[in-house]
């Protein structure tokens, strides 16, 4: 994160993804207000206003750097002083948290454009350069997740504090015992198109309340909805149901209380599709390209996995070996879509290109070769 002089911004990002840590090592010498901290908490939430007066009490020399308010969403009223201080005194402020959801809900000031907006994610491969992709899959890649030695312990005292801390605790949902079930039926359907009718019958709710449901899980950022890409050329496409991911592989694994034992299988394949997901995902925000990532599905079921904006198609394959029968949908989206570069991530141990058509190929790569290009800007060109 580098920002000029005086500019203010919002970190989001999944608990436990390493904010809190990557500001302080980033961010050494500025003031930090941690709304963990119960007496801190407690005093700002009764009396907002202390943290203008306090900020208005400091030395110049230590508003240098930004004051850096870390679990923001806990006391909303923070960014009414926050909007003043801006204003007012020019300073700059980090406002941290793993939601902004809460804020929306109640109104919360959120500054009008006054504050960049960041994303935080789980370890990428740029991040973990001799990254295990069974690890990986398996544990997935929040940093204390990946690197524990009781990885099932730590993602299950996960998910029981994010029912507790981030839905109930936030007034999130009002039937629990029916969003649990939701995270239940989301874990064995993640990276599948989202049935709402289907899955309201097996919550035991209506299909208005799963919509809600579902959109919880992306605005506390357990997960992401990838809609249809809509732009139609001569095939009917599915242009209005979305697909679900979760955010980070080991948590999907734990919500539907399953292991990952091998690289191969169906199973393997989703969670290979979730990881390159997030990765693309990752590159976006941090490169500050954030190209939108759509999926492609015509009616007779030919699929692309992935549209990055309209830029790339792609298409991912756990198998080591790709042949000409997984390519139907890259060839049959390019027919429509010539312009775009079309890429298949698989475990394959050498980078080849094949034909798709006349004038038209796709770049088969190992997976981290296509990160690799990915993270160099060579799938998405500026």
């Amino acid at each position: 994160m580098e920002l000029p002089r005086g500019q203010s911004a919002f970190l989001w990002g999944p608990r436990k993804t390493g904010k809190t840590m990557y500001l302080a090592e980033s961010f050494p010498a500025s003031r930090r207000y941690d709304l963990l901290q119960t007496d801190l908490y407690l005093r700002l939430l009764k009396e907002p206003h202390r943290l203008r007066e306090e900020v208005c009490a400091m030395d110049e020399r230590d508003l240098l750097q930004p004051i850096i308010i870390d679990e923001v969403q806990k006391v909303p009223a923070l960014l009414d002083e926050v909007h003043w201080l801006i204003e007012n005194r020019g300073t700059s402020f980090i406002l941290c948290g793993s939601s902004a959801r809460k804020l929306r809900r109640t109104g919360a000031n959120l500054l009008g454009g006054r504050a960049w907006g960041y994303r935080m994610f789980p370890l990428t491969s740029r991040e973990v350069p001799d990254l295990d992709l069974l690890r990986a899959l398996d544990r997935g890649l929040i940093p204390s997740h990946y690197l524990s030695p009781d990885p099932a312990r730590a993602l299950k005292a996960y998910v029981y504090d994010y029912i507790n801390e981030e839905v109930r605790a936030e007034g999130l949902a009002r039937n629990i015992p029916a969003f649990s079930r939701l995270l239940d039926a989301m874990a064995f359907s993640n990276g599948e198109m989202v049935n709402f009718a289907n899955t309201a019958r097996d919550c035991g709710v209506d299909a208005k309340t799963v919509r809600e449901y579902y959109q919880i899980l992306a605005d506390t950022m357990l997960g992401e909805l990838v809609p249809p890409y809509a732009k139609r050329v001569g095939r009917d496409i599915i242009t209005a149901a979305p697909k679900f991911y979760c955010f980070d592989t080991g948590l999907a694994n734990t919500l539907s209380d399953q292991r990952l034992g091998s690289l191969k299988g169906e199973r393997a394949g989703k969670l290979f599709e979730n990881f390159i997901l997030m990765e693309m995902l990752a590159y976006g925000a941090y490169s500050g390209r954030d190209f939108p990532v759509r999926y492609w599905r015509t009616k007779t079921g030919l699929e692309v996995d992935f549209i990055l904006g309209d830029s790339a198609a792609v298409e991912v394959k756990i198998a080591s070996r790709v042949d000409s029968t997984d390519l139907r949908g890259l060839r049959a989206f390019s027919e429509e879509h010539p312009s775009m570069g079309a890429w298949v991530v698989s475990q394959e141990p050498r980078a080849r290109r094949a034909a798709l058509g006349p004038g038209r190929h796709v770049d088969i790569l190992p997976w981290r070769v296509f990160l690799d290009r990915l993270w160099s800007g060579k799938v998405v060109p500026s």
